[in-house]
């Protein structure tokens, strides 16, 4: 136990007194609330009004498209259309709304041409169908002695209320809020895992090329050697990210607040939310009490559990790669099937869990260890029963014990392996050694 404790303090030393992790302990958050600060910046400024020529030769919808900060619509209905084309070309404008004379609508329909030199967006297309669609089915109604007035005052709009089984309103929107909170704490855990998983392997490549690690494993076993750098690594990668959110959290709180600096895309929509939640105080007091029923508690020591379990899980790997290569352009091979799952959790938390947090397939991916980190902090702000968390936590720990066994294997012998490129089949020899 002494020497496991030396090998993890002299990987904690070595790493925080490396001249590129103090660099880059101090400057991330800098880098970070820079590109807030740029990215809030931008969504402060106004996007150039965009100029749109319609030669509406039947007069009768012009008036229909209204202007706004985005697109300016002028009437050139009198401009002869060789005129206007040439205006296109030559970028006077962004496009032209041809709309030919041709009375009977449905042959108008197939007539209508837009022409610019650049293709026009998907959504702008069908604003413009939108409107000259509106128009002409007005005309259709009036053309068949129907009363559009009364047709509009008809027209029905539903807004169905969500109500629990217990007789508590439900909201719209609010497992879209859980799996953002969810997803936030699974991409955390999934980023500490790439880049800290990432730096042990290129610990034990380094040791290995230097030829340190025939001298070091002559002292300590080849698995005191690798838990000491997992849980080394480890911990100087908490407290790095540690200083990450308290710089980080400070610099954003000093900017915003103090100096009323935008912040993040949805700076430039502040206003407007402040104006919509000041018409409807009370629903948004319903969205924060819904907010304040999730369980906070679960969620935060969760997260610590999961969070340690998946690094060292994902680290014996990364460790078990390193000491098979020489190199990392070698340990690429490997790289890919770690990756896959933690990818694969990501995809089944954003597109399964929020539709069906308590489904078969959420559920399962909850429970394997290679993707429950991801997927069960995903489910949780969703309710998840305790039996599920203690089966998901025990499963992925007994998982990182067994991966410590046979990656311990590996690591034995291909720490001491040089200037061959081992296979799979190799490594799976390995481990019968």
């Amino acid at each position: 136990m002494s020497k496991l404790i030396l090998i993890i303090k002299r990987e904690f030393t070595a790493k925080v007194r490396n001249k590129s992790f103090i660099v880059m302990t101090f400057l991330s958050p800098l880098l970070f609330v820079g590109i807030a600060v740029f990215v809030g910046y931008l969504s402060t400024l106004k996007a150039e009004q965009k100029t749109i020529a319609i030669h509406d030769e039947t007069g009768r919808f012009f008036t229909q498209f209204k202007s706004d900060e985005e697109y300016k619509y002028v009437d050139f209905s009198q401009t002869p259309i060789p005129v206007l084309k040439d205006s296109i070309q030559a970028e006077h404008y962004e496009g032209l709304l041809l709309i030919p004379k041709v009375t009977d609508n449905k042959g108008l329909a197939k007539k209508i041409e837009y022409i610019s030199n650049d293709s026009p967006s998907v959504l702008f297309i069908a604003d413009l169908e939108s409107v000259i669609t509106k128009k002409m089915t007005q005309e259709n109604f009036k053309a068949v002695g129907l009363d559009t007035l009364k047709i509009q005052q008809a027209q029905a709009k539903v807004a169905i209320n969500l109500v629990k089984a217990s007789g508590e309103q439900a909201l719209k929107g609010i497992n879209e809020i859980k799996i953002g909170i969810g997803g936030a704490f699974g991409y955390l855990i999934m980023m500490f895992i790439v880049i800290y998983g990432n730096m042990v392997m290129r610990s034990v490549i380094e040791e290995k090329t230097s030829r340190i690690i025939e001298v070091i494993i002559s002292s300590v076993k080849p698995f005191q050697l690798m838990m000491g750098k997992i849980i080394g690594t480890s911990i100087a990668g908490i407290l790095q990210f540690m200083i990450w959110a308290l710089l980080g959290l400070t610099a954003m709180f000093v900017l915003s607040v103090v100096f009323d600096v935008p912040l993040g895309a949805s700076s430039g929509q502040a206003q407007k939310i402040v104006a919509t939640s000041g018409q409807d105080l009370s629903k948004v007091a319903l969205y924060l009490n819904e907010l304040w029923k999730l369980p906070v508690g679960t969620i935060l020591v969760s997260f610590i559990f999961y969070f340690i379990g998946g690094y060292f899980l994902y680290s014996s790997f990364y460790a078990a790669i390193g000491a098979a290569v020489d190199n990392e352009t070698d340990s690429q091979q490997f790289l890919l099937p770690i990756i896959m799952p933690l990818i694969l959790g990501v995809y089944i938390g954003f597109f399964t869990v929020m539709n069906d947090p308590h489904g078969t397939i959420a559920t399962t991916f909850s429970m394997v260890p290679l993707t429950s980190p991801i997927v069960m902090m995903m489910r949780i702000p969703f309710g998840v029963p305790w039996w599920q968390l203690a089966i998901s936590l025990v499963l992925l720990f007994g998982t990182f014990v067994f991966v410590v066994w046979f990656a311990s294997k590996i690591y034995r012998v291909g720490i001491l392996m040089y200037g061959k490129r081992p296979t799979w089949k190799e490594l799976l020899r390995w481990i019968s050694y």
